[in-house]
């Protein structure tokens, strides 16, 4: 009897846990609702953006897109218009929205500075030794896809948007948030603190023409 109460306990949270067909085409369906109807003038209806103010999100992981709109709605990352997209959305509506453009295809861009590319492939895949810069492959990989759950795909996003992202967290503007919520963004205040802008400006440029 205490085995079968022990197999119980063991087995009854895990199978309540996974996730039907009919529940994951409920978010997907809630998750386009929500982007269509909040999301698409900034992000696009299907997370290409149309401007470079605002990054690609097509593509990108799931579990950080719930955490980045977790983060903007409790004021973990500073934005006044993502916190008043953010603030009415609750935990599901955020998962939805994160598998939705999760499972949207990125169109991908260009790189058009061949020097900056050639630049930037370097400390891509490299690093920088002599300054301590690590390689930017070691985290989002060499093709700029990412780690899911725990770094972003930035292959194909905006030049000007990473760049602009980069120099937020040199300067703490971003990732170092008082309650040491935002892990993530202490790393990557470590990773760029010693990195030029031109550096920068290199990075951001190859990651755009990566796929």
């Amino acid at each position: 009897m205490k085995s079968l109460l022990l197999l119980a306990l063991i087995a009854g949270p895990t199978l309540a846990a996974v996730p039907t067909q009919a529940t994951a085409q409920n978010d997907m369906e809630r998750g386009r609702k929500i982007a269509t109807e909040v999301c698409a003038a900034c992000h696009g209806a299907d997370g290409n953006s149309p401007t470079a103010v605002n990054p690609n999100i097509a593509g990108q992981h799931a579990d950080y897109i719930t955490l980045q709109l977790a983060h903007f709605k409790a004021g973990v990352r500073a934005n006044a218009v993502m916190l008043g997209m953010a603030t009415p959305l609750s935990a599901d509506d955020m998962r939805a929205v994160g598998l939705y453009y999760s499972r949207q295809k990125p169109k991908g861009l260009a790189a058009k500075d061949i020097e900056l590319v050639k630049a930037g492939q370097a400390l891509w895949r490299g690093g920088d030794a002599a300054t301590g810069v690590p390689a930017c492959s070691a985290c989002h990989s060499p093709t700029g896809a990412g780690i899911p759950k725990s770094y972003p795909r930035i292959a194909g996003q905006y030049a000007d948007y990473t760049y602009a992202q980069l120099k937020a967290f040199r300067s703490g503007e971003r990732g170092m948030d008082k309650d040491g919520k935002d892990a993530n963004g202490r790393v990557m205040h470590g990773v760029v603190k010693a990195m030029t802008d031109q550096q920068m400006k290199a990075v951001a440029e190859y990651a755009a023409g990566l796929r």
